[in-house]
């Protein structure tokens, strides 16, 4: 029962913490379930389908604040919703998966500790071809692995300075949805297995994200969510790639 409870509290701090930055949470969730031992074929979908109900409340709280960025959107979108679809057709054995899901992992953990607030004096414009080239890579990986792909687009944007902190959560949040969505669809066609308890995950992950989205669309700091986020990732990423757990 402890355990369950446990499994809860850093499911909503997931959900939370991540969609206040305009993350679906999927790699948190991943990371979560890997620390639970369960079981890569209810991993991928879980985090699929709870990335659609957090990233979409996310974005609605970003595209209210007028945050959102179209022309700097599609492009990266255009590329990745059909190779995310593909990636979520292939299938890895689960050594692999978790080996490749562990080396992922050292990306929050880097967006989390060292990108927590940076400030783009001047927003550069960004490069159509780049953007498709990127898109496409991030939405095969995303739907291969189960993630929407905004952790490794967020920090590309803020780096190549294409978009503010803002615009960077508002963009990365609907990325997020749309290659979750084709993902779980890949996914569907060769069939997949949910958790009994996922009502209750939805439920937990779908509150969760509408208190950080709402917190971060405003002027929130969660540095020590942030920390305490960073550490959960750290012990999962440790596990799936140096134990046989």
């Amino acid at each position: 029962m402890e355990t369950i409870i446990l499994f809860y509290i850093l499911l909503f701090l997931v959900a939370f913490l991540y969609s206040s930055v305009g993350h679906g949470g999927a790699s948190g969730y991943l990371a979560l379930m890997a620390l639970f031992s369960i079981t890569p074929e209810i991993m991928k979908p879980t985090a699929l389908l709870l990335n659609l109900f957090v990233s979409l409340t996310s974005f609605i709280q970003f595209y209210r604040g007028k945050h959102f960025n179209w022309k700097l959107f599609l492009p990266f979108a255009i590329t990745s919703v059909p190779m995310a679809y593909l990636g979520g057709r292939m299938a890895l054995a689960d050594d692999i998966y978790k080996k490749i899901l562990g080396i992922l992992l050292l990306i929050p953990i880097i967006r989390f500790l060292f990108f927590a607030n940076i400030k783009i004096a001047e927003i550069k414009k960004a490069d159509v071809i780049l953007s498709l080239l990127i898109g496409a890579a991030i939405g095969l990986l995303s739907g291969l692995i189960g993630i929407g792909g905004g952790i490794i687009l967020s920090p590309i944007l803020l780096l190549l300075k294409w978009a503010d902190m803002k615009q960077t959560a508002a963009i990365s949040a609907l990325f997020i949805f749309v290659n979750s969505l084709s993902g779980l669809a890949g996914q569907l066609q060769k069939g997949i297995s949910f958790s009994a308890d996922m009502y209750a995950y939805v439920a937990v992950a779908f509150v969760g994200g509408i208190c950080g989205a709402w917190f971060g669309s405003l002027k929130f700091k969660q540095n020590i969510l942030q920390y305490l986020l960073a550490l959960v990732l750290i012990i999962a990423s440790y596990k799936l790639l140096f134990t046989s757990a």
